[in-house]
């Protein structure tokens, strides 16, 4: 199975070049963030077309996360468990079992500022994230990825120096993300690297992409069984090229498990 995620920033400003990758890479499952629509106006007919089914989680504003699979989507969950809202709940998660895989894909607030509100609301999210994971954990190939909004390491930002005193690589941030590992989750993209600086976010300003000064903040974690079948894994530059990108690429997953016949 091939699976895969990508903070599309806007599903239906990049509807052509969703359904030209989908058409491309033929991922079984994929996962979308930031899909700034509501759950209702989803494209799902347009994908549907090249065989997929859709669920979505989106009340139209800059959030929204979004499931795409062609091995099933069965047990959709919308939504972690006693999740925090600011004030309310927002859309930034939704679960499904796809192909046998139970799969989330999740949209981890910003934080905007360590001294902000909406800092403390991120690591609470992460709280809700982290019980949900153990709720699940153990019962089967599990993965959760998107865009966590936090880089793991120095070595996921172009300069580590830029981001000092800021959001994505605080402490409290990668403490998060090393509970979820800790808790049985593996980062498919192992140390060294496989590929040189596989960043996933690139601000559109200042001619951050054709430079490379970027950030590695899209993850992709799955439970130890469903790493051990891990062929491939990489950062699709490309779809981050040409004109109207997203300011993310997406990640794609290779394993050697089957798809459903």
């Amino acid at each position: 199975m091939r699976l895969a995620t990508w903070n599309v920033n806007s599903v239906t400003a990049r509807l052509p070049r969703l359904l030209e990758w989908l058409a491309e890479t033929k991922p079984d499952v994929l996962c979308l963030q930031e899909i700034k629509t509501t759950t209702e106006a989803f494209p799902a007919d347009a994908v549907a077309e090249l065989g997929y089914r859709a669920a979505a989680h989106g009340n139209g504003r800059w959030n929204g996360v979004a499931l795409l699979s062609r091995v099933g989507l069965e047990d959709v969950t919308r939504g972690l468990i006693d999740e925090p809202g600011f004030p309310d709940p927002e859309p930034r998660a939704i679960g499904a079992t796809c192909g046998g895989v139970r799969i989330w894909s999740i949209y981890v607030p910003n934080g905007r500022e360590p001294d902000h509100p909406h800092y403390q609301y991120k690591l609470a999210w992460f709280e809700a994230l982290q019980r949900t994971v153990a709720s699940e954990l153990g019962a089967g190939p599990f993965v959760v990825t998107g865009d966590f909004n936090v880089a793991p390491t120095d070595d996921d930002v172009w300069d580590p120096a830029v981001f000092v005193a800021s959001t994505h690589v605080t402490p409290p941030e990668r403490a998060a993300l090393a509970a979820l590992r800790e808790a049985g989750l593996v980062d498919v993209f192992p140390r060294p690297l496989k590929y040189d600086h596989p960043f996933t976010y690139w601000d559109y300003r200042a001619g951050a992409f054709p430079n490379n000064k970027g950030m590695r903040i899209d993850l992709f974690y799955a439970d130890s069984t469903l790493a051990g079948t891990v062929t491939d894994a990489y950062v699709d530059r490309n779809a981050r090229k040409g004109k109207g990108p997203s300011d993310h690429a997406p990640i794609v997953v290779d394993t050697s498990v089957p798809p459903p016949a």
